[in-house]
């Protein structure tokens, strides 16, 4: 799928309105004299990635979108496969610490736009396998900092480039109850590989805009949910689990507490830090929803016996068993996103129960995307954490 050159005018459609319902009348972009930009999307096949191409498609048609991934087991081609046939999208599949692959993407399509997503990104994993974070987090992350640095200073080093790099709010490490949440001065004090991964990955490219002046820019975002979503991720897992009738782990007490964002709000996010983020600074990224994880799994387990009557385990929540903790689990996670709503007009618009909806009613429409993920390898690491 490679672009024909062709342009069309812009109109407001609805996927536009959404993204302007997130900012203040005064801080809203004019959509209809906004120039086309030419973005790469690593991680696009992913969950928050392929949500986000859904997202830039939808809103700005007249710009080239190029995903580039490397099909790990998280990645799938299936998140785009509406997508397929657009004349300004292109995939590639490849890895982000090919260097020689990222400089060629940068030149033949004259890119003036990363985004990225790319990680490995389950704490579950890394603590199982902590090398493929280094390696794709941060030596990855390394790779398109260099290529596109040595790229932009080759273009004349244009103010109107940008680099974004999606981070976590793990990074933060571990909240008490009573502690304020996380605001973008918070020290970082990650407590598993992943977060130390993406810690060290967020320091390299604050680092690229103070040592060279490339214009990056960092999110850390609060724990996404929505359609896409890999199954071994809390959310899924419990709709997925619900639906066979299998047993609903949860780690410890379940006392543990994360602050939920629907990813539909955090790609709009996305949209207005890219348009009007100040290159060098971070911006978090919050749903403004915190709970705690038993009481997710029982709200959960409400709305699966409201929205799929036909279960095989009924009420759903007899399906509740606890499993041993997670090693160095994180209490709390909650993401203070005032910077975001005063300095750009964003806000979520998404409620956690009108979000978690919408979620499960996709599952539900969606049986053949989840079922094709549960595979032998996927049940060996099942049985390996929940054993």
């Amino acid at each position: 799928m490679f672009w024909n050159g062709k342009t069309t005018e812009v109109s407001i459609n609805p996927d536009a309105k959404l993204f302007l319902m997130h900012m203040s009348d005064a801080q809203q972009p004019s959509i209809q004299l906004r120039q086309p930009r030419r973005i790469l999307v690593t991680g696009g096949a992913g969950f928050i990635g392929s949500n986000f191409v859904h997202h830039w498609c939808r809103t700005y048609p007249r710009d080239r979108v190029v995903v580039l991934d490397a099909l790990t087991y998280a990645g799938n081609r299936q998140n785009l496969s509406d997508l397929e046939g657009v004349a300004n999208l292109r995939f590639v599949q490849g890895d982000i610490c090919d260097r020689e692959l990222v400089d060629r993407l940068l030149r033949e399509e004259a890119l003036d736009t990363i985004a990225h997503f790319a990680a490995e990104s389950h704490v579950d994993r890394s603590i199982l396998g902590p090398g493929a974070f280094i390696q794709t987090n941060v030596v990855g992350t390394f790779t398109l900092l260099e290529s596109f640095r040595q790229y932009w200073v080759a273009e004349g080093s244009p103010d109107s480039y940008r680099f974004l790099h999606v981070s976590t709010d793990e990074v933060f490490g571990s909240l008490a109850a009573e502690d304020p949440a996380f605001t973008e001065t918070t020290p970082y004090a990650p407590n598993s590989p992943y977060s130390a991964s993406k810690a060290g990955s967020d320091h390299l490219v604050r680092a690229y805009f103070h040592t060279y002046g490339m214009p990056t820019l960092i999110t850390n975002c609060s724990n996404n949910y929505g359609p896409y979503h890999y199954p071994e991720k809390l959310i899924p897992l419990m709709i997925i689990n619900i639906l066979l009738g299998k047993p609903l782990p949860v780690y410890g007490d379940g006392q543990n507490i994360r602050d939920w964002l629907f990813v539909e709000d955090h790609c709009s996010a996305l949209d207005v830090v890219i348009h009007r983020g100040q290159p060098g600074e971070t911006y978090n990224v919050g749903g403004n929803n915190e709970v705690k994880n038993i009481d997710l799994v029982y709200r959960l387990c409400q709305l699966m016996d409201e929205l799929a009557p036909d279960l095989p385990v009924q009420p759903a929540e007899n399906l509740i068993t606890f499993v041993k903790d997670r090693p160095g689990h994180d209490r709390r996670y909650a993401i203070d996103s005032t910077r975001l709503k005063n300095e750009l007009g964003w806000v979520p618009k998404t409620s956690l129960d009108e979000g978690l909806r919408k979620t499960i009613e996709w599952y539900l429409a969606h049986p053949s995307w989840w079922r094709s993920l549960l595979s032998q390898e996927y049940q060996a690491y099942y049985e390996k954490v929940y054993a």
